[in-house]
This record gives structure tokens, C-alpha cells and sequence, in this order.
């Protein structure tokens, strides 16, 4: 029986793979992307995705930033405190009683068909944890027995756009886009027994009515804008409309997060575009805005989640003085994620024009390069992304793609191929791309991406688990099981390399059909030990 006497009336939740913080690396993340049994899971789960703390309620103490802005729009609107309860997913028997009304529950890849998800289990083959973990999820037995009206949102959300889906999966209700306008009426309707509508599609909120959150956010995340405004073809709409947080209402965010104990994690599409009012850099903005939080009361560290590549050529200073605020060095590097996409100016021209500016997408391989260089003169360490498959993408652009991820090798960096994914504004103009679609030249660039992340990632792995880390003996574990799949992952590029002349489709098929051994004998042994 729930702990609270009959259940909450509401409840929020998330997958498990959402309810980890990965140590302080928020892009460890993308492990829950890869096919469950790559690892043995009782290892990912207590050292790659260890659990957030849950209190004997079942209340966590840091929740999903999706999720809190959920909560406290719920309660802005007149819920009460004592009705609503943010949960961990592993003990919904504790909340969800014949009282519970509704569970919302926050997703980012809940099919596991988002660009990382469907290029690691395109490779790999199997499902994801992200994928599995939801229908275990839903398959929760206090779930199933009470019945509430489950509503899903988030990220991920456009995945359970289709009927057939949602009815196969019992969701009553999806929210497609940002929620603060619809959700409360939502859940009204749930807790008064009325039917859902299967989908609502929320809309871009203004500023004034996006509620400070109540509760602190995973590794202190801290939203200072939404969308983008850069209009590439594969985004989603609500990205077109750019919109900045006024700096004291950031402030009383990182204030809520200090306060459990998580430095601040700044969040944007564009975290250096925070007071544009265009494209370009508004310097004085964003060096007040990293200033400010810097000098927080109790903040001794900022880390940031997106930066554009554009938005650093073209402000080498600005990145120069927030490494001086930051007290940024080469054992101390500032990472974010950010997208290269492709190194051709075509497909720049053609599909992602506002991604270049203030350039012109002629220029793109020279932005990626110089970007590059100025972020390594900085010590700041991206994590890019590119997009393998674009509409209309021909062997010359992947030579241009191949040619710049070369002249790359030099800098302290990740580089990510991905599949393409046709959502957003490619939804029925484009074919997601997938592994039988690989030509030779697509197979030696997602290689040569990878030998440029094996090179890098001993070093890497060695100095974030002195930073992020204070336990020595798990800094020592995941340092041997880093150190260690790593030098296997690189086996099996060099076999992809020399045995199979770069044809990953066909090595792929050898590896499910049993002709590779992607299991040597350590992982064996682990794989028996974690089992007992």
C-alpha cells in the first residue's frame, strides 16, 4: 500500500535511465541510447546510471527540468502541495493508490527511435535502455492495478503521436511540444473523470507564464532561453520562436538548486546567444549572465549545455572571458554539446542556412575549423554531432564531411555520427536513414569519427573522473571499464578497417549472425559475476 494513505492524487515521474545524474556528465546520458546487454546491467546501473537519492516517501529530491516545470505549473494553478508528488519510477507502489487520479510521466526517446537511439541499435541491433525502461514503466504493477490516466510529454513525445501506438502502450493522453499552457487543464480533467483527448499540442509559452520551478533539477539544470530561431529543416517548430529568461528569475533557479547542493547547469539550444535579439552575440549579456551566476552565493562551478559553433567564431572574445570567469584550464575544461552536422556548404545552403550565421554557408568548414580552434584555445571541449543521410547528401558531400573531420583530429573533442531521423520539418519530405542505406564513403566517415573519439577518450575518461568524481575506488572502477571499452571498440574498428574493407553493413551482419566475437573473455567473466 502507498506510504501516503490512498495515493496522490497526481503524480510525475520519468523513466529510470532520466533519473540518474551519470555522475556529473550529463552527456553520459547517451548510454542510455546503446542496446541493453552491451554491459551487463547491474554494471551500468550502479556505475554509468546511478539513481538519484529517493526519500522513504518515494519523492525524489531532483527531478528531470521537464518534469519540475510540470509540477510547479500544477500547482500555480491552484493544485495543492499534498495532491501532487514528483516520484521515482522504481517506487511508484509507495505514491499510486486507488485515490490517483493521473501519472505524467516526462520522455525523451520512448520508442527508441530518436537520431542516437536508432544509430546505436542500428549498429548493435537490440532496444535501448531509454525504451526499455518506459514499458517497464508502464508494466508497473501499482500502475496496473490503480489505473490512472497516464499522460506523456517531453522531448520524446511525438514518438506516441500515433494512435495505434498510444492504445497499444494504454496512454490516455500525449502533449506534443511545450506543456505550461495545457497541462493543467489536462490533469483538471483527469482528476475530475473526464476523458482525454488522445493528442494536444502545446504551443511556444512566453516567458511570463513559464513558472519558476519548486524542486531542483538534474546536475542543477537551469533553463536561461528556449528555442532557436536558426530554422534548420530537421527542427522541430517550437525551436523557431527564440525566447530569453530575465536574469533575476535565472538567479532564483540556480538559487533552488544551490540549495540541493547542484551547481548550476546553464541549458539553451544556443547558451551564447542568451540576450540576442538576432544571430549575433549580445556580449554584454552573456558575460553578465555567466558573471552573475558565477558570483552566486554558494556556486563554485557553471557548466553549460549547448553552444553553436557559428555563435563561437564569430565571438572568440566572449568565450575568452567566460574562461576567465570560470577559472577555466586545461585539467579544468568547460564541455557542451553542439552540432557540425555536415562539411558540406551545400547541404549547409540547402538544408540549415541559419545554422552558418553570421556566415555564409560557403564558409562552414572554415566556421567549424576556426570554432574549433578558439574552443581549444579556451579549454572548452565540444561534443558534436553529425548528421549522416541529409536529404539529397552525395558522395562528394561525405568527402567534404570526410575531409573536415580530418583536419579536426588535432583538437580535444567528441565527434557523434548520427542517422537522420526524419522529424520536425523533414516529417514526409525525407527517409530516415539507416544502416542498409551506408555507402562506403558513409561507413569510413563514421569510422574515422570514431578512431577521432577512441584517441581522445582515454584522456578524457582520465581527467572528467578526477573532476566529477570523489569516490576513488568507483573513479578507479570506471576508469578500468572505460579504459577498457575502449580498447575494444577500437578492436573492432580496425577489424571493420582491415577485414572488411569499411563495410560496417556487412560486419554488422557477421557480428548478429555470430562471426564476431564482441565478447571477449573479460566481459564474459564480468557478465557471470554481475549475474549472481
Amino acid at each position: 500500500m502507498p506510504l501516503n494513505d490512498g495515493g496522490y492524487q497526481v503524480v510525475l515521474t520519468a523513466d529510470r535511465t532520466l533519473m540518474s545524474e551519470y555522475g556529473g556528465g550529463i552527456f553520459l546520458g547517451f548510454g542510455a541510447c546503446v542496446p541493453m546487454g552491451l554491459i551487463p546491467d547491474r554494471l551500468y546501473f550502479s556505475l554509468l546510471c546511478p539513481s538519484i537519492s529517493v526519500n522513504e516517501d518515494g519523492s525524489v529530491e531532483v527531478a528531470p527540468c521537464g518534469t519540475r516545470r510540470v509540477e510547479a505549473t500544477l500547482l500555480d494553478h491552484g493544485f495543492r502541495r499534498e495532491d501532487v508528488i514528483v516520484a521515482h519510477p522504481e517506487h511508484l507502489e509507495k505514491v499510486i493508490g486507488p485515490n490517483t487520479k493521473v501519472l505524467g510521466i516526462t520522455e525523451n526517446d520512448p520508442l527508441g527511435i530518436g537520431p542516437a537511439t536508432s544509430t546505436f541499435t542500428g549498429i548493435f541491433g537490440g532496444k535501448a535502455y531509454m525504451e526499455v525502461k518506459f514499458r517497464e514503466l508502464l508494466k508497473h504493477p501499482a500502475i496496473v492495478k490503480f489505473q490512472p490516466k497516464i499522460v506523456v510529454g517531453g522531448p520524446g513525445a511525438w514518438q506516441l503521436e500515433p494512435e495505434e501506438v498510444r492504445k497499444n502502450l494504454s496512454i490516455d493522453c500525449v502533449v506534443i511540444g511545450e506543456g505550461e499552457r495545457v497541462v493543467a487543464q489536462i490533469f483538471e480533467k483527469a482528476c475530475n473523470g473526464e476523458e482525454l483527448p488522445g493528442v494536444v499540442y502545446g504551443e511556444p509559452t512566453s516567458v511570463d507564464e513559464i513558472p519558476l520551478i519548486k524542486g531542483a533539477t538534474i546536475n542543477g539544470l537551469v533553463e536561461i532561453a528556449r528555442g532557436c530561431g536558426r530554422g534548420c529543416d530537421f527542427c522541430v517548430p517550437t525551436l523557431q520562436c527564440y525566447r530569453c529568461f530575465p536574469l533575476d528569475r535565472i538567479l532564483k533557479e540556480v538559487g533552488v538548486n544551490i540549495k540541493a547542493g547542484r551547481r548550476p547547469l546553464l541549458h539553451a539550444e544556443d547558451v551564447l546567444r542568451y540576450g540576442a535579439k538576432g544571430i549575433e552575440v549580445n556580449k554584454e549579456a552573456v558575460v553578465n549572465l555567466f558573471w552573475s551566476v558565477r558570483n552566486y552565493p554558494g556556486v563554485n562551478d557553471v557548466s553549460m549545455s549547448h553552444f553553436a559553433l557559428a555563435s563561437i567564431a564569430s565571438a572568440p572574445e566572449v568565450i575568452k572571458e567566460i574562461s576567465n570567469i570560470l577559472g577555466v584550464d586545461k585539467k579544468h575544461w568547460l564541455s557542451g554539446q553542439t552540432g557540425i552536422e555536415t562539411g558540406s556548404p551545400e547541404l549547409m545552403k540547402r538544408h540549415m542556412k541559419g545554422k552558418c550565421k553570421p556566415f555564409k554557408p560557403e564558409r562552414w568548414p572554415e566556421v567549424v575549423l576556426n570554432a574549433f580552434e578558439i574552443l581549444s584555445e579556451n579549454n572548452w571541449v565540444p561534443c558534436a554531432t553529425l548528421v549522416m543521410g541529409l536529404p539529397g547528401e552525395t558522395e562528394k558531400d561525405a568527402e567534404f564531411t570526410l575531409s573536415l573531420i580530418e583536419k579536426l583530429r588535432f583538437f580535444k573533442s567528441l565527434i557523434v555520427p548520427l542517422f537522420l531521423v526524419s522529424t520536425g520539418g523533414l516529417k514526409g519530405r525525407a527517409e530516415s536513414f539507416t544502416l542498409d542505406k551506408m555507402t562506403p564513403r558513409h561507413s569510413e566517415l563514421f569510422l574515422k569519427c570514431w578512431e577521432h573519439n577512441l584517441k581522445w577518450a582515454p584522456l578524457l575518461v582520465n581527467e572528467w573522473a578526477d573532476l566529477s568524481i570523489k569516490n576513488p575506488i568507483l573513479r578507479k572502477g570506471l576508469r578500468f571499464i572505460m579504459s577498457y571499452g575502449i580498447k575494444q571498440t577500437m578492436k573492432l574498428v580496425q577489424i571493420c578497417q582491415g577485414d572488411y574493407d569499411c563495410n560496417i553493413p556487412l560486419m554488422v551482419r557477421d557480428f548478429r549472425n555470430g562471426g564476431i566475437d564482441a565478447q571477449p573473455l573479460l566481459i564474459r567473466l564480468v557478465h557471470q559475476v554481475m549475474s549472481r
